[in-house]
């Protein structure tokens, strides 16, 4: 199920697996920036693996715009200014 992180509903959802450490990276970043997010387990939904299994960790705000891995903070903030 999803998580919800942060104080706020939030409009970013990270796709991400348990054992990807790349995706705990992401989650760092977005919990460092002061991000809310909701987490998302792709391998919960066969849909979500089919799409993200090769791409994760993937945020994806609620207009549908994702921004893919690799990324840094600098990327993420300035992938949330220009989608809020």
């Amino acid at each position: 199920a999803p998580v919800r992180r942060g104080r706020f509903m939030s409009s970013l959802t990270l796709y991400t697996t348990l054992g990807c450490h790349l995706c705990e990276h992401a989650e760092a970043l977005l919990e460092a920036a002061g991000c809310p997010f909701v987490a998302s387990d792709i391998a919960e939904d066969l849909t979500l693996l089919q799409r993200y299994g090769t791409r994760i960790p993937v945020v994806r705000d609620s207009r549908g715009s994702e921004l893919g891995w690799p990324f840094d903070g600098t990327m993420l903030s300035n992938f949330i200014n220009e989608n809020s």
